[in-house]
């Protein structure tokens, strides 16, 4: 038997005493609020978290104050106005302790969730030594959440790291096409940015969706399962929390689908602006990469094909954009799932914020999108929007803007007539869209378009150096 002198057993006892009630009724923010965290601009600023039932909170922000009252659960919240900017700046709460929060900055949070290639960090991409070298963004902000499920929605999420000032030194592990989207924002409009870094490798897209998005979508009457223990446990937390928009880089782990992904992007996005309580929140989404062997068949339908153009028919939901990456991953590269080129996705997301959101119209958004289709004769019409400046037959070397291939032609369109036997077809730029023909159909009636897996060689751009998106007007 071990004995223990009588003093040094109380003060055991006293540790014991006061760091567990004491402990439990301190004044507790979520993880969400750390040092060096973002508020979203132009919103009210919402502060909550945990105290003793009954504590007086008092919160300071600036030169704003609010106080309130923990309710019998112990929980509190109050609601500052809008902030339209800020830097530098302290929030306090205070009950029977006291929390300051330092360096507290105010600009637009977008969430950027999906699976691995969301995830990707940017030490992991192509070329990016350079840009991790440069990354003194004081004004660009990083916080990643945890990987957690629940049967429940919860009420705090749990961080992976605190609020992240972006630089040299914590670049590297920011989600890279993020990164690469905040970069390219900031430097054109100086607003500040923060990213709420929310994936997970391997997820498919049912685990994020937020039961009222699921109630929303009548195709989807009566799903359940597993939906939503990923929205539960990393969105549901944050939802008080105003932000600007979501970038979604996910599809992978749902590649054997087609149209059921358009009617669970339809609920993902309406769930999300519900719960936020931002009816148009905009939602900016990545279309899968080719991937694998390049598919030499004009009929093309393989593997990803259907899901992409679901993706494309997401398009439809209001204040939504897609980034097209089917020319970002050469031919000897395209075994790995995990494209390395994560500067052409983030910059292509961002065309649509700075057109969207950011009052900059002349940004174009997005390469050529399939609009109409016109027979004449043996020859086939084709009509695009997105256009830009105009059509070409393009070619890309990494991260650089594609440029015009004056020499070459265009590839990867196949017609076919009423037996649904599809041909390779030569395709034209004019001044109208684009002329198909094939001798070996004489009476088309249906075209596609880089409908593979792997379209590798699809070259149609407009001159902005943006691929077109790949489509089909057939439903064979």
């Amino acid at each position: 038997m071990i004995c223990m002198p009588l003093r040094t057993l109380l003060a055991a006892f006293l540790v014991v005493a006061t760091t567990g009630p004491v402990g439990w009724a301190d004044v507790r923010l979520p993880k969400l609020f750390t040092d060096n965290m973002m508020l979203q601009r132009d919103k009210p600023v919402r502060v909550w978290g945990w105290a003793e039932p009954g504590e007086d909170v008092t919160v300071t922000l600036a030169a704003l104050k609010a106080a309130t009252k923990a309710d019998d659960k112990g929980e509190w919240s109050v609601e500052l106005p809008l902030l339209k900017e800020g830097d530098g700046l302290e929030l306090s709460v205070v009950g029977k302790n006291a929390v300051m929060l330092k360096n507290v900055i105010v600009g637009d949070i977008w969430i950027c969730s999906g699976q691995s290639n969301m995830e990707m960090s940017l030490g992991g991409c192509l070329d990016a030594a350079d840009d991790i070298k440069g990354a003194h963004f004081p004004k660009i902000r990083r916080i990643k959440i945890n990987k957690v499920q629940s049967d429940k929605p919860e009420s705090d999420a749990p961080a992976a790291t605190q609020w992240q000032v972006c630089s040299p030194q914590t670049a590297a592990g920011f989600t890279a096409a993020g990164f690469y989207f905040a970069r390219d924002i900031a430097e054109k409009t100086g607003v500040p940015i923060g990213l709420i870094d929310d994936s997970w490798g391997g997820s498919r897209i049912e685990p994020w969706i937020a039961a009222p998005g699921i109630a929303a979508v009548a195709e989807l009457n009566g799903t359940g399962g597993d939906w939503g223990k990923m929205y539960n446990a990393m969105v549901h937390p944050l939802i008080r929390f105003p932000i600007k928009g979501a970038l979604w880089y996910q599809g992978e782990s749902n590649g054997g689908e087609g149209e059921s992904y358009f009617h669970k992007m339809s609920a993902l996005v309406h769930g999300w602006r519900m719960v936020w309580d931002q009816n148009e929140m905009p939602f900016y989404f990545v279309q899968l990469a080719n991937f694998q062997g390049a598919n030499n068949n004009p009929a093309g339908g393989d593997g990803w094909s259907k899901l992409r153009e679901a993706q494309t028919k997401s398009l439809t939901i209001p204040n939504t954009g897609m980034a097209v990456i089917i020319d970002t991953v050469a031919l000897n590269e395209a075994g790995d799932i995990h494209p390395r080129n994560k500067y052409d996705v983030g910059t292509r997301l961002a065309r649509w914020a700075l057109n969207r959101d950011y009052g900059q119209k002349e940004t174009v958004v997005s390469g050529p999108l399939y609009k109409g289709m016109q027979v004449d004769g043996e020859k086939v019409r084709l009509s695009f929007e997105h256009t830009g400046s105009g059509l070409m037959v393009g070619a890309k070397q990494g991260r650089a803007t594609a440029t015009e291939d004056k020499t070459g032609k265009l590839t990867r369109f196949a017609i076919a007539g009423v037996d649904k036997q599809w041909a390779w077809a030569d395709a034209v730029i004019d001044d109208k869209g684009i002329v198909l023909s094939s001798p070996a159909v004489k009476e088309p009636v249906a075209v596609r378009y880089a409908y593979a897996m792997n379209p590798d060689g699809a070259n149609l751009y407009n001159r902005e150096g943006l691929p077109a998106v790949p489509f089909r007007t057939d439903e064979w």
